[in-house]
């Protein structure tokens, strides 16, 4: 188990390089036990990877979703190179030590510890590795499409991402959006003949600032009306929140800039519709454009994830937390692509070793100890699931 850890670490799927190298050193791993594997291949060096072993379908299957793509290493110095696999310490460093080459290599080494116990299964147990849920989630997409038909009735997807073995039942949704405004360019002499991009900015985040998107049909067993205030609040997740995080205008202190560009970040609860926060800045830039002739503004997606939030009272994650021996479930602060597999319609949980504050810094790693724990937990909800 350590070593394939390490061979993942070291395969480096970066987004420019691909997943296909990391889905081979895993396939590799898994037909080595008898497990059906198959790996999708496009676009050269994109790549998931499936793996299926077969019941007696006396009992209904089990998904593991994971991605197989990481995050690149980034600007900030590593005390130790991020792809070499280090270990040292009682840990295992390397980007995507945590996130999640080491959540998936705790749930290959427990799949064939299984295999390799005698142990009859009842259930068909499933895992899509997937690519790209760094970016766009095109992996999970495509198996969604491509795979879904195939699929047998499933109790439940179980989303491999670090928790520190935590049951996560819901997260907030990921909206980044990039709005532009277009003006005039002109010499910094003259601006007057020219429409000045940033001062349209300025308009627009001027509004931005009161901007908080509707939560309609609330409910009240989660939201609360905040007092004061038309904002809602979930009890799990928290406000939606807004930020504007990137800003690019201008090419030269004597240009008037026919440009500005905003990068923002928006995430959602459970019950807004990324669709309708689109049409409330679409509203916010017809309304300029009514008070102000020259405004013009163009908004483009850049990632849309919805937020994801699974009854808790349902049988499947009852039963989960029993195996485990968990008291209560959840949240995760990140997005995953666990909406995307609720479109099976089977309940979504996120569980896995590794502790996401280790998640996209320099010097990622995971404990060995939590490695081994996380290929005992992986192995009692396989058993108490499919056997």
């Amino acid at each position: 188990m350590k070593q394939l850890l390490k061979k993942l670490i070291q395969a480096e799927p970066t987004g420019d390089k691909g997943e296909l190298a990391a889905a081979q050193v895993l396939a590799e791993y898994l037909s080595g036990c008898g497990i059906d594997c198959r790996v999708d291949k496009w676009q050269g060096s994109r790549a998931n990877l499936t793996a299926r072993i077969k019941s007696n379908g006396q009992r209904d299957a089990l998904l593991f979703g994971a991605h197989l793509d990481v995050v690149p290493p980034g600007e900030a110095e590593w005390l130790l190179p991020p792809f070499e696999a280090v270990e040292a310490d009682g840990k295992i460093f390397g980007r995507g030590a945590a996130d999640m080459k080491g959540p998936l290599a705790s749930l290959a080494g427990a799949i064939v510890e299984v295999i390799k116990s005698g142990a009859k299964l009842k259930g068909d147990f499933v895992l899509a590795a997937t690519a790209g849920e760094e970016t766009d989630s095109c992996g999970t997409k495509r198996f969604i499409q491509k795979d879904s038909a195939n699929l047998p009735q499933l109790a439940g997807v179980i989303v491999t991402e670090p928790t520190d073995f935590e049951v996560a039942t819901c997260h907030r949704g990921m909206l980044w959006l990039q709005i532009t405004t277009i003006g005039k360019s002109a010499h910094g002499s003259m601006p007057h003949l020219g429409v000045n991009a940033i001062e349209l900015m300025r308009l627009l985040l001027s509004r931005l600032d009161d901007y908080q998107p509707a939560c309609p049909a609330c409910r009240e067993r989660i939201y609360t009306e905040l007092s004061r205030s038309s904002r809602t609040e979930h009890t799990v997740l928290g406000r939606c929140s807004v930020s504007v995080n990137e800003i690019h205008g201008g090419k030269a202190a004597n240009v008037v800039p026919d440009k500005c560009s905003v990068k923002i970040d928006i995430r959602t609860l459970p019950v807004q519709n990324h669709r309708s926060i689109i049409s409330d800045l679409e509203t916010i830039c017809s309304e300029l454009k009514e008070s102000n002739s020259r405004f013009e503004a163009e908004i483009a997606i850049i990632k849309s994830v919805p937020a994801l939030e699974t009854d808790v009272e349902c049988g499947f994650v009852r039963s989960f937390c029993a195996v485990i021996g968990a008291g209560e479930t959840g949240k995760v602060d990140f997005s995953t692509d666990g909406p995307f597999f609720a479109e099976l319609g089977a309940p979504i949980i996120i569980f896995g070793p590794g502790k996401p504050g280790a998640c996209h810094q320099p010097d990622e790693y995971i404990d060995i100890a939590d490695l081994e724990k996380g290929r005992e937990f992986y192995k009692k909800i396989i058993l108490k699931f499919l056997t």
